[in-house]
């Protein structure tokens, strides 16, 4: 038996890790625009369809279920007796997403953002649970991303777009702040976990949830449409375990409080990679930060810095140690919790020195304590203070990500 997931690009996804966890033979497959009917020859015992293709499917199937047929949209096809029949699983992963959330659509205004299959299912959704009213989005129709704003009775947003999905994480389909009823935010998008959408929800203090609970709902209907199921539900296991392999521990502090000491004992203790910003700087430059500011000055260092930021910010399943100044600019600190959790390495004043740091010495370390502590705690999503031993410290990073209190910030 061998299934897969066909799309137009799939370095993004994490379904195979899904699938192949609970034991079937599954694949990523890309296919062109062109390669739909070619793809079907190939005799897969059932297959998963993404962007762009849930609804250019339908014409290659044998047979179409109603919920699937009612949506317009199928992103689960079953292969039985050499024919090919489709379904739509997405939408149970879209009310499970919504609902672990607490976003209800009922007797809401709801906005959906996009024209393809996932704003379909949003929209079937929304007649399900009942909306209030229900707005359609897109580039070239009557409700654009011009006119949009006039709806300000909005109180739900879903994405349905593919817009700040990876690589290109930094993107937003529309300004959230210009929407004063909204009250919940659905990002489709999983990859990265807080795209700039969610990140605005947060900040905003809107109930918000990203698209990966939806990605394993869906999956887990799919496979038992094509015959396997569990006697126990382990769709928050799987959810869990994806946030914990996937996400990043970011670790953010003064100059000298400790932040590549524990951050590689923090990896140690999790199972993975470490990685060190001002590392690679080095390893880009040939210089260390304090050369670079020396004979460069600042501006240029945190222009390198950022650019370093912005590329490992795409990376997953890794402990990040930051230069003390990475909080200095909001985008350094958007991308880094694009797909991390952000841990505030908090040292006394008087444990901090100002030994092969230049924008530290001459007493100015005191300054830059004063200066950037605020910016420490806006950008952390938890506290720990490194006073004493650096793994006591460790170990309290490692608890409180493995016992899934992240799971409150994402």
């Amino acid at each position: 038996m061998k299934y897969c997931l066909i799309g137009e690009r799939l370095s993004h996804s994490y379904s195979a890790e899904i699938h192949k966890g609970r034991g079937l033979n599954y694949d990523l497959k890309e296919v062109p625009r062109c390669g739909l009917a070619d793809f079907i020859k190939e005799g897969y015992d059932g297959f998963n369809v993404t962007i762009p293709y849930k609804k250019d499917i339908i014409p290659f199937l044998d047979g179409v279920d109603e919920s699937a047929a009612r949506i317009g949209a199928v992103n689960t096809v079953v292969r039985r007796g050499g024919k090919y029949y489709g379904y739509n699983t997405d939408i149970e992963g879209m009310r499970y997403a919504v609902s672990r959330k607490g976003i209800s659509l009922t007797d809401s205004n709801v906005m959906i953002l996009g024209s393809g299959g996932a704003a379909c299912t949003a929209k079937a959704l929304c007649g399900e649970e009942g909306a209030k009213s229900v707005v359609t989005v897109s580039r070239n129709g009557e409700i654009n991303y011009g006119n949009c704003y006039d709806f300000k009775d909005t109180e739900i947003i879903i994405n349905a777009t593919p817009v700040g999905m990876f690589p290109n994480i930094g993107e937003t389909p529309i300004d959230l702040s210009r929407f004063p009823d909204l009250k919940g935010v659905f990002d489709c998008v999983y990859n990265p976990f807080n795209t700039a959408l969610i990140l605005q929800a947060k900040k905003l203090g809107i109930q918000c949830s990203d698209g990966l609970p939806m990605l394993v709902k869906q999956a887990l209907e799919a496979q038992k449409l094509w015959g396997f199921t569990t006697e126990k539900d382990d769709t928050e296991d799987i959810i869990n375990g994806l946030y914990s392999n996937k996400l990043n521990v970011v670790l953010v502090g003064m100059p000298s409080s400790g932040k590549t000491t524990v951050g590689k004992l923090v990896a140690n203790i999790l199972g993975k990679k470490f990685i060190d910003t001002d590392a690679e700087i080095f390893n880009a430059t040939g210089k260390t930060p304090a050369e670079i500011i020396e004979t460069s000055g600042e501006k240029t260092f945190r222009d390198t810095e950022t650019e370093i930021i912005t590329r490992l910010a795409v990376d997953t399943g890794a402990v990040i140690a930051t230069g003390g100044g990475a909080v200095l600019r909001g985008e350094n600190v958007s991308a880094l919790k694009a797909n991390g959790v952000v841990f505030y390495i908090k040292r006394d004043l008087s444990l901090l020195t100002a030994e092969n740091r230049p924008l530290s010495a001459g007493g100015g370390i005191a300054r830059l304590y004063e200066d950037r502590k605020a910016l420490y705690e806006r950008a952390a999503d938890f506290t720990v203070e490194n006073n004493g031993k650096k793994e006591l410290c460790a170990d309290e990073i490692a608890q409180m990500f493995s016992a899934n209190r992240y799971n409150q910030k994402i």
